[in-house]
């Protein structure tokens, strides 16, 4: 990012922003409430655009005009938001591949093929195994070290480059905690980028 300026109205949300992250690199955001970290987040994954600046992706410059959600999925951009990742209700394969079904060419979506695969990303990626959690599991049986963690491996096996965490660690107990930054130490050492933001 270079220079990123972000108004609303005559109010600066952001002003001269500059910085970079790397494959396996964690950058940490860290800043009061009101400090435009939660602005920053909403640029970098494409919810709305930079008043002024410029936004490069693996060297590229990206045209910010077309710049949007979408966008920033198809370029490996996810973010993991605080308690707003998962359907609490839901089973834990359906928060995996909610919105990105596995499909046959009827449209219907194949079930069995997401248990197993839900089931394969929490051993193989998030490292589950022996913790009585499976791909049938509701969410909110899980704890809030947990959830965090579904959801950072659901950005990691959509092959997300960089993985954006929304103060992914607030109102968790110090054990809790310690799950979380497990779980990012396996971004960083999968190879991808972190940005970490906190308060």
């Amino acid at each position: 990012m270079n220079n990123i300026e972000k108004y609303f109205g005559n109010v600066a949300a952001l002003n001269g922003i500059n910085f970079e992250v790397g494959a396996n690199e964690v950058v940490g955001l860290i800043g009061d409430n009101g400090a435009g970290k939660s602005t920053l987040i909403k640029i970098i994954t494409g919810v709305f655009p930079p008043t002024k600046g410029e936004l490069y992706i693996r060297d590229k410059k990206i045209s910010l005009k077309d710049y949007n959600v979408k966008q920033a999925y198809k370029l490996g951009i996810e973010a993991v938001y605080q308690d707003k990742s998962l359907g609490e209700k839901q089973d834990l394969w359906r928060n995996f591949f909610i919105g990105r079904q596995m499909t046959n060419r009827l449209g219907f979506i194949r079930v069995r093929e997401e248990k197993e695969m839900a089931q394969k990303i929490m051993f193989d990626i998030i490292g589950f195994r022996g913790a009585g959690i499976t791909a049938e599991s509701k969410a909110n049986k899980l704890s809030g070290g947990e959830r965090q963690g579904i959801a950072i491996g659901r950005a990691m096996y959509f092959d997300a480059d960089l993985i954006v965490l929304d103060e992914p660690t607030s109102a968790l107990s110090l054990k809790e905690v310690q799950k979380v930054l497990n779980f990012v130490r396996k971004i960083k050492e999968s190879g991808r980028a972190c940005i970490y933001i906190s308060h």
